[in-house]
This record gives structure tokens, C-alpha cells and sequence, in this order.
């Protein structure tokens, strides 16, 4: 790892770094550079990403793509109705010595895929929270740590729902970011087709490793803020919480409830990320708005009112905005 004189060097590091891998993920992704940069901004920000979108979108080739950029272990797990808990965290066998011995799942590894998360009963759902949360794992009444780094980037379908289990809100607050993918435009989309129906091979570069990504999350984290960018994200999560003191018209009107204060934090440390990954070293408002939409899109919730009129959670983001 790289010796920096300062934060600052070290801030101008990660914009360079940033630039690359957008540029090496670019050779395979192609018009969604805002979700692609909301990706990076929730890893150097050492949180989770819920991509939901219709299938075709290139969200599991996105996350394939991420962990080939990236030099670190990943695992594609492919959630079902059958998937039982120890099939992700691992089990017990009597080994040849007739001693119990712990074989680990998939979830040991730096990058996991969850796709189509909303497949698997609660039960296996739930056996995600602990990792999640706390980065380690409990089987059979011994704690085991994951590796780290260690990033949850989960898919769902939002149109077919038979035999979904809807995530609860417990596991949704977990996620630092809900990304919704839409369709590409008709020139990215004439791009894509060009080049996925074409024998080009595409080789991609490692460009950063575990170590680095570990110094850049803690160098996230250092960065200051000032105070009336601080009170800017609290008071705009606050304002999604309806009856209360700093509720805002619009969620008392729209709102059955409001993002809790581990949206604050994410605002807080997404704001920084957002920042370095732009090459400056302090965040302003500017940077709180610009990843509001991700991480409060699954912490509110509509009402009937706000359902029958036909206003969806982006646009109640917006106003409050």
C-alpha cells in the first residue's frame, strides 16, 4: 500500500483510482454510468447494494464484472424457495476422526452475488442479516469472521412476483443503497448489441486490491464535514418521518413511515464518498442530494393516499429535495 504524505494526496489517489476502474468496467457495462458509480461509491463507503431491476439489465454481469476489476474472491449465490441457511453459511460433518468439523459456505468470500434475493424463504433471508451487519457469521454457537472486504450486492425482479418473498425492512435498512436500473437509451442499447453478438474478446485489468480498498474505506470515513452539511442530511431524514417534530408536510400527507437514523449515517458517509470519488475533500449539500435517492428509496414508505394518487417514493425524494 502506498504511503501518502496526507489525506489529501490520498483523496486524489482514489479519484484516479475511481476514474480507471470506471473506465475498465466501461469496456463491459455499457449506459449505466450512474449505477456503476453508485456501485463504487457504496464499496469505498463499505456498504451493501440492492440493484433492482427487469431481467436483461446486466445486473449479474455488472457484479461479475466488478469482482474481475476487482483483485478479491467472489461468490455467486442463486437464491430459490429450497435454499436452506446452512447452504450460504456453511455446516457441520463428522470428519474421519468422528469430530464435528465446520465446512464453510459460499458467503466466506469478499464479494457476494445474492441474485434474486426475494426468491428464498425469511428463514434463509434472515441467515444474510448477521453478515451483513456484523460481518461475521454464528454456526452451531461459534462466531466465524468473514473476509474482509466484504460486500453484499443482491438482485431482484420488481415485475414477477409468484413465489417472491418480499424483503423485510429489518434486511432493506441494511442495504446502503437501493439502485433501480431502467432501460438503456437506443444508442447505448444499438452499442450493446453490436458488441455482445460480435467474437471481440474483452480483457480486463485488475486495478485495485483488498488492501487498498480497506485504506480508501477508512480514508472515507476521515474525511471532515462541515456542520451545516451535517445538519442537512439528519434534517432531510428526519423530514421523512411523518407526525413527528421535523416531519415534513409531504410525509405526513404521503408517508406511513420514514427512513430511521442509519439513513443519516449513510447520507453522511455516501456524501463523502460521492466527494473523494470527485477529488474534493470535504463534502457539501450538493453531494448529500446526489445519492439521497439510493439510500431513502427503501427506508419510506407510501401510504394509501400517496398509492391511489399515484405518487411513487421518487417523487416524494424529490420534493424534499
Amino acid at each position: 500500500m502506498e504511503n501518502f504524505k496526507n489525506d489529501v494526496e490520498a483523496v486524489n489517489a482514489l479519484k484516479k483510482t475511481y476514474d480507471i476502474f470506471f473506465s475498465e468496467i466501461n469496456k463491459v457495462i455499457y449506459g449505466q454510468d450512474a449505477i456503476i458509480k453508485e456501485v463504487l461509491i457504496s464499496i469505498f463507503s463499505n456498504g451493501h447494494c440492492l440493484l433492482v431491476g427487469v431481467p436483461g439489465l446486466a445486473k449479474t454481469l455488472l457484479v461479475n464484472t466488478l469482482a474481475e476489476v476487482l483483485s478479491l474472491e467472489y461468490k455467486r449465490i442463486q437464491f430459490t424457495p429450497d435454499l436452506m441457511p446452512s447452504d450460504i453459511i456453511g455446516t457441520e460433518i463428522l470428519d474421519e476422526n468422528r469430530k464435528f468439523k465446520f465446512i464453510k459456505g459460499p458467503l466466506f468470500s469478499n464479494i457476494i452475488l445474492a441474485d434474486e434475493i426475494n426468491r428464498t424463504p425469511p428463514k434463509t433471508q434472515a441467515a444474510l442479516l448477521e453478515a451483513m451487519q456484523e460481518k461475521n457469521v454464528t454456526a452451531a454457537g461459534i462466531k466465524y469472521e468473514l473476509a474482509k472486504p466484504f460486500f453484499v450486492l443482491a438482485t431482484q425482479n420488481p415485475i414477477e412476483q409468484e413465489g417472491t418473498y418480499p424483503l423485510p425492512e429489518a434486511q432493506l435498512d441494511r442495504f446502503m443503497f437501493n439502485i433501480w436500473l431502467d432501460y438503456p437509451d437506443f444508442e447505448d442499447e444499438l452499442t450493446i448489441v453490436k458488441k455482445t453478438t460480435s467474437d471481440e474478446i474483452i480483457k480486463l485489468n485488475q486495478v485495485i486490491s483488498g488492501e487498498e480498498i480497506l485504506y480508501f474505506q477508512q480514508l472515507v470515513r476521515r474525511i471532515p464535514i462541515n456542520d451545516n452539511v451535517l445538519k442537512y442530511a439528519v434534517s432531510l431524514a428526519a423530514a421523512t418521518r411523518p407526525k413527528t417534530k421535523k416531519a415534513n408536510e409531504l410525509a405526513d400527507k404521503y408517508l406511513e413511515w420514514g427512513a430511521g437514523p442509519r439513513a443519516s449515517q449513510y447520507l453522511v458517509v455516501g456524501a463523502k464518498a460521492h466527494a473523494a470519488l470527485q477529488g474534493k475533500y470535504s463534502p457539501d449539500i450538493e453531494d448529500v442530494k446526489a445519492i439521497a435517492h439510493p439510500v431513502l428509496r427503501h427506508r419510506i414508505v407510501r401510504n394509501y393516499k400517496a398509492e391511489a394518487e399515484g405518487i411513487s417514493v421518487d417523487d416524494i425524494i424529490k420534493q424534499l429535495l
